[in-house]
C-alpha cells in the first residue's frame, strides 16, 4: 500500500504490537464513554477522559524519555501494557471512568517514547518516512478497527443480548457481586487485546544501542527535559516540525470528540453509529499515509505544509453537511489529508530529535509538548460544551485556528527558504 516493507528484523511484530494495544485503547475510550452514561454523568465528561489519560503524557514526561533509554524499550512497552491492563481492571470494578482511564494513560506515557524511540534505533533515515507510514498506518488502522470495536461492544447486540447477559450475570457471581456494570463483557474483551500486545512486545529483539548511565538523575529529569526542549524547538527543522506536530495532535484529540457530538446532534446517529463514522477519517488516513511513505523523501518533508492550511479550511465544510454519506466521503478526505501532512513532519521531527538529543529524548520533548496541546484544546472544548455553544460553530472555529496557524508556519519557511514550494 506504499509504505516500504524492506524494513529491519523486528519491525513488523513492533507494528503488531502498536496496533493491538492501540486498538484496546481506542475500543476502551468508547466504552469508557458508555460508562458515564451508565454512571448518569454529565456530557462534559467525555473530553474529561482524554484530558485525565493526557496528564500522564505531560507530568511524566521528564522520565519517560531517560527511562525508555535505560531499559530495552520492547520490554519497557510489555510493562506498560501491563499498566494498561491494571487501568481497564479498575473500570471493571465500578471505580470512576475518569480515574481508570487515567491509569491507562499512565502506561500509554511510557508506551509512547518507547515505540518511537526503538523505531529510530532501529531504521536508517533515509527509510524513517517509510517506517512512520508504517507507524501512522497502525496507529490509524488501530484506531479504526477500535473505534468499531468499541462501537461493537456498546452497541445493543452485546450488551443487551441474552447469551452476554448471561455470560455477565456469570461474572457477577464469581466476582461475588463485585462486578456489576452492562459493560463487563466489553472490559474483559479489552483486556484480552491489551495482553496479545504485551506479548508481541515480548517477541520484538532488543535493538542494541547504549546510552550513558548516569546521564540524568531522577532530580535533574525536569531540568534536563527543558534543556532539551529549548535545543530542539531552536533547530529550524526540528522547531517548525514540532510545531506541526503539536498543532496537529491537539485539535485532532479535540476533534476526536467534537465530531462524535456533531454526528449525534447533526447526523442523529447514536454513539455505536457516530463511532462507526469515525472509520471514514481513519481509511483517509491510512491512505494518506501511504502515499507519503511512497512519494514524499524526508528532505522534501517541508513541501507537505500547504497541505495543513487545507486541512484547516476543509472543517468549517465538513460542520455544514447533512447527508451521512458526504459526511464520510469529506471525512475521509480529510484524513487523506492529515496522513499526508503529519507522517513527514513527524520523520523530520525524528530524525533532527535522534541527532541533536538521543532516542527516548527526543520522543518525550515532543510527547510533552503535542500533549500540552491537547490538554489545553481538551480544556477550551470542555469548557465550550459546558457552555452550550452550537457544534457547528466549534467545528468551523477548529478548523479556521488550523488554517490560521499554519499559514502562519508555511509564511514563515517560505521567508527563511524564499520559496513557497522548496
Amino acid at each position: 500500500m506504499g509504505p516500504d516493507s524492506r524494513m529491519p528484523a523486528g519491525f513488523h511484530l513492533l507494528i503488531a504490537a502498536q496496533f493491538a494495544s492501540a486498538l484496546a485503547d481506542n475500543a476502551l475510550l468508547i466504552v469508557t464513554m458508555a460508562l458515564l452514561v451508565e454512571h448518569n454523568l454529565p456530557a462534559w465528561w467525555a473530553p474529561m477522559l482524554k484530558f485525565g489519560f493526557t496528564v500522564s503524557y505531560v507530568v511524566l514526561a521528564p522520565w519517560v524519555g531517560p527511562l525508555a533509554d535505560a531499559v530495552p524499550k520492547a520490554r519497557l512497552m510489555a510493562w506498560m501494557n501491563g499498566v494498561k491492563v491494571l487501568g481497564a481492571a479498575m473500570l471493571c470494578l465500578g471505580v470512576h471512568p475518569a480515574a481508570g482511564f487515567a491509569v491507562v494513560g499512565l502506561g500509554a506515557a511510557a508506551y509512547a517514547p518507547a515505540k518511537y524511540g526503538l523505531i529510530t534505533e532501529i531504521v536508517p533515515a533515509p527509510s524513517l518516512v517509510a517506517a512512520n507510514a508504517w507507524i501512522e498506518v497502525s496507529v490509524v488502522g488501530a484506531a479504526l478497527a477500535g473505534t468499531v470495536l468499541g462501537g461493537l461492544l456498546v452497541s445493543p447486540w452485546l450488551v443487551q443480548g441474552e447469551w452476554a447477559g448471561g455470560l455477565r450475570q456469570e461474572m457477577g457471581t464469581i466476582s461475588g457481586g463485585v462486578l456489576d456494570s452492562a459493560y463487563l463483557l466489553s472490559l474483559a474483551i479489552v483486556l484480552v487485546a491489551y495482553a496479545v500486545a504485551s506479548l508481541l512486545n515480548l517477541g520484538v529483539p532488543a535493538s542494541g544501542a547504549v546510552y550513558p548511565q548516569n546521564a540524568v538523575g531522577v532530580q535533574r529529569a525536569p531540568q534536563d527535559l527543558l534543556l532539551a526542549h529549548r535545543k530542539l524547538w531552536r533547530d529550524q527543522d526540528g522547531g517548525m516540525s514540532l510545531a506541526v506536530t503539536t498543532l496537529f495532535w491537539g485539535v485532532g484529540a479535540t476533534l476526536q470528540f467534537a465530531v462524535l457530538r456533531w454526528a449525534a446532534e447533526v447526523l442523529h446517529l447514536p454513539l455505536d453509529q457516530a463511532a462507526y463514522l469515525q472509520a471514514a477519517v481513519a481509511v483517509g488516513v491510512v491512505l494518506g499515509a501511504g502515499l507519503a511513505g511512497r512519494h514524499v523523501p524526508l528532505g522534501a518533508a517541508r513541501r507537505v505544509l500547504p497541505l495543513g492550511v487545507a486541512l484547516g479550511l476543509m472543517m468549517p465544510v465538513v460542520a455544514f453537511v447533512n447527508s451521512l454519506w458526504w459526511a464520510a466521503a469529506l471525512l475521509a478526505v480529510v484524513g487523506g489529508v492529515a496522513g499526508l501532512l503529519v507522517v513527514p513532519m513527524n520523520a523530520l521531527l525524528q530524525h533532527r530529535g535522534v541527532a541533536l538529543l538521543s532516542a527516548g529524548r527526543s520522543i518525550a520533548v515532543q510527547g510533552f509538548n503535542e500533549n500540552v496541546s491537547v490538554l489545553a484544546m481538551l480544556a477550551i472544548y470542555g469548557a465550550l460544551v459546558a457552555a452550550e455553544v452550537p457544534i457547528v460553530g466549534l467545528l468551523c472555529g477548529f478548523g479556521l485556528l488550523i488554517a490560521a496557524a499554519m499559514g502562519a508556519l508555511w509564511w514563515r519557511e517560505r521567508r527563511r527558504c524564499g520559496s513557497w514550494f522548496h
